[in-house]
């Protein structure tokens, strides 16, 4: 007998499978890219004065810059150095929006309304502004633009935690908590912060592509890392100076590794989010 569910399950099965196949290669080329810059040589990208500004060829698939260094190598080093610093200072950001989150909503009373001032106060301000004036204050370099990256990226996922937060906090079997005579630490610990990761890890993920950006922004404007690193940023930085003399390919093929890197990013965290939320079916 036809069962009609039949097509609908296939269906949904099919767009889970497509998720997983979507997450699977965009993590597979991130991390691919990251590992290889790593372990990159830096004989790969050294200084070739005779094939100063060669265009896009056989020898040089991405050209060479002004020096005769190779792009293609120069990208993928650059590429891996942001990625680098995007996953360190996402990793710090979103440790603070848990926490701050989560005891936000626990705590509540004045640390509460302290968390929501900091909250207003940091997005209140002007964000690549904010992370400039940190990245300055501490000298810039890779450590001042981590720690600006890390500490200017923590409110819109304390916001979204703390809301999670506070739905959970009336559930029954957090007042039975309560009830039993576990303290708050311990009922933030066994039973609300299991299910806020979820909401985390979404979060944790949707945090690379901002970080990564305003990592290779700030580096653009010479308030991030040292024009000797090869970075996005300061690849970019240097192209715009040869742009207007017909070199094209100095900036559209480093822009384009950014922007791969960033979409692909999303597109982990987007699907990530329609996996874990169970909700996702409606849409």
């Amino acid at each position: 007998m036809f069962d009609r569910r039949g097509p609908r399950l296939r269906f949904a099965l099919n767009t889970r499978t497509r998720m997983c196949i979507y997450i699977v290669i965009a993590s597979v080329y991130l991390l691919g890219v990251f590992v290889w810059g790593l372990c990159m040589p830096e004989d790969a990208y050294a200084v070739h004065y005779a094939d100063k500004f060669a265009p896009p060829g056989a020898k040089y698939l991405f050209g060479a810059d002004f020096m005769g260094r190779d792009m293609f190598f120069r990208c993928v080093k650059g590429l891996s150095a942001s990625l680098v610093i995007g996953v360190i200072a996402s990793l710090i950001s979103s440790v603070i929006g848990l926490v701050f989150g989560v005891a936000s909503a626990v705590a509540g009373g004045r640390f509460d309304r302290f968390i929501l001032l900091c909250v207003d106060l940091c997005m209140g301000l002007p964000h690549l502004v904010l992370l400039i004036l940190i990245s300055y204050m501490l000298g810039r370099g890779a450590r001042g633009v981590l720690i600006g990256v890390a500490l200017t990226h923590w409110p819109e996922l304390t916001r979204l935690i703390r809301a999670e937060v506070l739905q959970l906090r009336t559930a029954q079997y957090v007042q039975t908590a309560y009830r039993m005579g576990k303290t708050r630490l311990r009922v933030a610990w066994e039973h609300i912060l299991p299910h806020v990761l979820p909401v985390y890890i979404v979060g944790l993920v949707l945090l690379f592509p901002h970080a990564v950006m305003h990592e290779a922004s700030i580096t653009f404007l010479g308030f991030g890392l040292p024009a000797e690193t090869p970075a996005i940023g300061v690849i970019l930085s240097e192209a715009m100076r040869h742009i207007a003399t017909g070199k094209w390919w100095l900036a559209l093929f480093p822009g384009l590794m950014l922007i791969v890197a960033v979409v692909l990013f999303d597109l982990i965290g987007e699907n990530l989010k329609r996996l874990l939320n169970p909700n996702s079916g409606n849409e």
